[in-house]
C-alpha cells in the first residue's frame, strides 16, 4: 500500500464521516423541528381549553348567583313549602 492510497482512503473515510454527520445533523433538526411543532400545537390546545374553563366557571359564577335569587324569591313567598331549599 503507498501513501497515495493512504491519502485516498483518508479522505474517502472523511467524506463519509462529513456525509453521516450532516446527515444526523439534518435529523436532529428535522425532529427538533417536529418536536417544537407539536409543543406549539400543545400549547395552543391548551390555552384554547383554559380559556374554555374560564368560560365555564364564569357561567357556573352567574348560575349559582341566579340560583341564590330564586332561592330567596322562593323562600320568601312561603318559606314553609320548600325547607329543604334553605341555603
Amino acid at each position: 500500500m503507498t501513501p497515495t492510497d493512504l491519502f485516498g482512503y483518508a479522505g474517502t473515510a472523511a467524506s463519509v464521516t462529513a456525509a453521516l454527520v450532516m446527515v444526523r445533523a439534518t435529523w436532529q433538526i428535522n425532529t427538533a423541528g417536529v418536536w417544537k411543532g407539536e409543543a406549539e400545537a400543545q400549547k395552543s390546545r391548551a390555552d384554547r381549553l383554559q380559556s374554555d374553563m374560564d368560560e365555564i366557571k364564569e357561567r357556573l359564577a352567574r348560575v349559582e348567583a341566579q340560583n341564590e335569587r330564586l332561592v330567596a324569591l322562593l323562600t320568601s313567598l312561603d318559606p314553609a313549602q320548600l325547607p329543604h331549599l334553605h341555603v
